[in-house]
């Protein structure tokens, strides 16, 4: 059974709970920084890496962003694949990239690249790794919403982080993902941090809005890192979302689930919508649910390809 992200996970101060919870978090951190000095990181030299990964656990759009890359080298004709970790509750996102592009998704991320190796691909995109210090990736992207970044603070079980925010001097780039809302106000907050920071931002467009009608009413559900940032992203587009219900991230959805949701919907006369990761997760694609295909919009994109450069 999956739950919830706790709610004071994304309070702008840790409260009691968290200082509760704090020496769990502390022990795991000092088990990480153990693991991570007893491992090497090895640099392959047959294969371009580039990582696409977060702090902030969920929902900030690194999945979105390995699309984009790819998308990037694929025009650019240069043979690319994407790594993600295999895990059984995330068939969703394996989905999507397959969708798109090779996916190679075995328990180890080496052994993974090591076939991409063997099949001659030039670059590997890895959705998720920066915790993984067995690969020294080429180029790395840590991702954050714009609607919660670093939440309380805290690492986990006290809060939403895997690692000290501190640790973002790491990682080549930082994106901001989201709505946009409150950009400036992360970016300094980064910029304290880490004053040499490269931030770059983005934001979520919908592509198929032309299959939606303005005048009708929808009831919107998903198991995503980050509800709020899906259903404002409606909001804005003028869709008018009257109820929503917010499951566990990587949700795996029952038939009683969808029995509920197609009632309300009846008994209140509304439209149904989900996203794309949401829909992938349905047992049977039913016709009563729709999803909102979604892209990746980079402001400053010339000067994020100059990054890509390297592998032209």
């Amino acid at each position: 059974m999956k739950l919830k992200k706790p709610k004071f996970w994304d309070y702008k101060k840790p409260n009691i709970i968290s200082y509760i919870l704090w020496p769990i978090s502390f022990f795991l951190q000092i088990i990480n920084i153990l693991k991570n000095l007893s491992s090497s990181e090895k640099k392959f030299h047959k294969i371009k890496t580039i990582c696409v990964g977060n702090i902030y656990i969920g929902g900030t759009g690194k999945t979105t962003l390995s699309k984009k890359i790819f998308e990037i080298l694929q025009s650019k004709n240069i043979k690319s694949c994407f790594v993600k970790k295999y895990y059984n509750d995330q068939k969703d996102e394996q989905k999507i990239l397959e969708n798109t592009g090779k996916l190679f998704k075995l328990y180890e991320r080496k052994q993974s690249l090591k076939k991409a190796i063997n099949e001659n691909f030039k670059v590997a995109i890895f959705d998720d790794g920066l915790q993984d210090k067995s690969i020294k990736y080429d180029l790395s992207f840590v991702c954050f919403n714009d609607l919660n970044f670093i939440g309380n603070g805290m690492t986990i079980p006290s809060g939403p982080l895997r690692e000290n925010i501190n640790n973002i001097r790491r990682f080549d780039y930082i994106f901001l993902n989201g709505n946009m809302k409150n950009n400036q106000n992360i970016k300094n907050e980064i910029l304290k941090i880490h004053s040499a920071a490269k931030i770059f931002e983005a934001r979520y467009i919908p592509t198929n809005l032309k299959e939606f009608d303005s005048k009708d009413k929808y009831f919107v559900f998903s198991g995503i890192g980050n509800h709020g940032t899906f259903i404002s992203m409606l909001r804005e587009n003028n869709l008018n979302v009257v109820e929503d219900i917010e499951f566990p991230d990587h949700y795996n959805y029952s038939q009683n689930d969808l029995s509920k949701i197609i009632k309300i919907s009846k008994e209140k006369n509304l439209k149904i919508l989900t996203t794309e990761k949401d829909f992938m997760r349905l047992k049977t694609n039913l016709d009563e649910i729709k999803f909102i295909k979604i892209k990746l919009e980079i402001l400053n994109e010339e000067n994020f390809l100059e990054t890509l450069k390297i592998y032209e």
